[in-house]
């Protein structure tokens, strides 16, 4: 079944979906599945903080990247700007974009008993494991993605995605 819902509408020329949630509920999957589906660029946003250096260190106790996320819209909002064809950006941090360069903001939510196996078949560490299962507890990114005032729709993603209904949606938004 397809679950959404949306808080806010907002439209621009070119197409930006940000999708993000806590790590582990199926951004990724979401993401690639609509830019092949739409044909919209993609943007792995992980891989770009790790190409260019935008991190500004790294923390071992979570085993990550530290992020300035100022930097990263910056770096984010060039790349969009060049683009003409919509675009996709996959990120946990992807709703901090400014809403006047997103169209629409998916925030991925999964069961947290599944959201737990998943994490612990990524071999990551319990603290790792209990910082990412409180954000989708506490709607971390939800919250967020609201507080900026993005064009939220909320995406069920503990039982199979119906890709389909989702660009269905996209393409009448």
């Amino acid at each position: 079944m397809f679950k959404w819902k949306i808080f806010r509408r907002n439209s621009n020329k070119q197409k930006v979906i940000c999708v993000t949630g806590a790590v582990g509920t199926g951004k990724t999957y979401v993401s690639k599945k609509l830019a092949k589906a739409l044909n919209y660029e993609y943007i792995d946003v992980t891989k770009l903080i790790k190409e260019n250096k935008i991190s500004s260190g790294y923390d071992k106790k979570n085993k990550c990247e530290i992020v300035d996320i100022k930097k990263l819209n910056k770096f984010l909002i060039e790349i969009i700007s060049g683009l003409n064809s919509g675009v996709i950006v996959d990120s946990h941090m992807s709703h901090y974009l400014p809403k006047k360069y997103v169209h629409l903001c998916i925030v991925t939510k999964c069961d947290i008993n599944i959201l737990n196996e998943r994490l612990k078949k990524r071999k990551y560490s319990k603290l790792k494991i209990k910082n990412n299962i409180e954000a989708e507890i506490f709607d971390v990114c939800l919250i967020e993605s609201k507080k900026n005032k993005q064009n939220v729709l909320v995406l069920g993603t503990t039982k199979k995605v119906n890709i389909t209904n989702l660009v269905e949606y996209i393409k009448n938004e």
